[in-house]
């Protein structure tokens, strides 16, 4: 990886400008958007689950496979609106890193510690609690059902890294040729998608997740670059050209209608990634960045500003830990009490939610008070490691949080593994102090 960029970026526009009600390098829609993502992810998972008790074994099944319900994720599936801020947030703090005089490999260990320490407390909390509650006499199906769940979320962490690490190359690629790159991932994202559903290619859609979602975070670029100021008929043509392809897609392709996998689905648009959740992903920042102008006056009203503050330190805890949430009320309600989820979209499923929600919450605010702290990586001396040691480091962190999506924290050997490989990547961020000696 290089550690400049082949000229400077562009001046920022009015609008990739931060309100001036904004922290110093922060933008309040990016940071909108951002929580905006985790909690409509958060609350996904929260509500999609149905589940109940037969035996000593639990069923899962999912709301949003009723009926027409599936159109609910054209919007609740925000991940490629997570990936567009994010891709913004990293473009403004690489420049501002390279500005204080540090390079791209510092920059990379510095953001490889605040992605993955956070995972530590939780890897040190599910390696051992299968084995101790069942230990206890707990049904072995269930545990190991949430063991395995507790680190499928990781997914995101494992491609978002990605992103981070190709973020030096992309910037430069971004900067000598502009949307054009957007635009080559999107037209490799169709290739994958023909040789996987015209010619039969299966393995190839994979390369997905690469494209989609290094398309969606490239947007990001041209956002901090001021490139996507546009006049808001534009905007809103490119959200309608978004969500009608994605609309074309679903009607006459081999695409379901869901941008989520649900069960006994043949195809997922997620797990690969297809053309028709970029489409989506296209139409959702389209649809933002016409509504930028009162995302922003929204988040500066004091609440709401006291709210973005209070909750921006705290967003990686609750994505890590709200699925714990849900498996410790599921343990109490469905497991304990054999109280199962009532048929979704019926008045006892509506009238249950809303006390559904807040218990999970309940359990949340303790965990959340405890863990939030982990956010913040220890101080560590300035990177010095080189680009070589910074590959080893995101390779072996990636490969961690790869092997915990896979094994989730499943009694075995894989969860140690995928933790001490992260580990690993995590102590090849940090650079040795060194006391000089000087001679006579």
């Amino acid at each position: 990886m290089t550690a400049v960029l082949t000229r400077p970026a562009p001046p920022p526009t009015p609008l990739a400008a931060a309100p001036a009600s904004a922290p110093p390098g922060r933008d309040l829609f990016i940071d909108v958007l951002r929580l905006f993502g985790t909690a409509l992810v958060v609350l996904q998972h929260w509500s999609m689950p149905v589940l109940s008790l037969a035996g000593d074994r639990i069923t899962t099944g999912n709301a949003l496979a009723t009926g027409n319900a599936w159109v609910i994720t054209w919007i609740s599936q925000v991940m490629p609106l997570v990936f567009f801020a994010g891709g913004a947030a990293g473009a403004i703090s690489h420049r501002a890193a390279l500005r204080r005089g540090g390079g791209s490999p510092a920059w990379l260990a510095a953001r490889l510690r605040r992605l993955a320490w956070p995972v530590l407390p939780l890897a040190a909390v599910w390696l051992p609690l299968p084995h101790l509650l069942l230990a206890l006499g707990l049904p072995s199906q269930p545990v190991v059902t949430a063991s395995r769940l507790a680190g499928q979320l990781l997914w995101f962490l494992a491609v978002y890294l990605v992103a981070v690490a190709a973020t030096p190359l992309m910037l430069r690629l971004g900067a000598a040729y502009g949307p054009r790159v957007p635009a080559a991932l999107a037209a490799g994202a169709v290739v994958v998608d023909v040789l996987r559903f015209a010619c039969g290619l299966e393995a190839a859609g994979w390369a997905n997740i690469a494209l989609v979602w290094l398309a969606v975070h490239q947007l990001g670029f041209l956002y901090a670059d001021g490139r996507l100021d546009l006049p808001r008929t534009r905007l809103w043509t490119m959200a309608a050209a978004g969500y009608g392809l994605a609309a074309l897609l679903v009607a006459f392709g081999p695409y379901p209608g869901s941008m989520i996998g649900l069960p006994g689905a043949a195809v997922s648009n997620m797990a690969p990634p297809t053309v028709a959740l970029l489409a989506v992903g296209i139409g959702q920042i389209g649809l933002a960045l016409a509504l930028r102008g009162q995302i922003a006056s929204f988040a500066r009203w004091p609440v709401v500003a006291r709210a973005l503050g209070w909750a921006g330190p705290r967003m990686m805890t609750v994505y890590l830990w709200h699925m714990s949430a849900l498996f410790c009320v599921t343990a109490v309600v469905v497991v304990g009490l054999g109280i199962p989820t009532p048929e979704p979209g019926t008045s006892a499923w509506l009238a249950g939610w809303p006390h559904w929600l807040a218990a999970l919450s309940l359990v949340l605010w303790p965990l959340l008070r405890g863990l939030s702290r982990f956010e913040e990586p220890p101080a560590a001396p300035p990177y010095r490691g080189g680009t070589a040691r910074i590959a080893a480091a995101l390779a072996l962190a990636g490969a961690g949080l790869l092997v915990l999506t896979v094994s989730g924290f499943a009694p075995g050997p894989w969860p140690v593994l995928g933790s001490g490989l992260l580990l690993a990547g995590l102590l090849l961020t940090r650079s040795a102090r060194f006391r000089r000696i000087r001679g006579n």
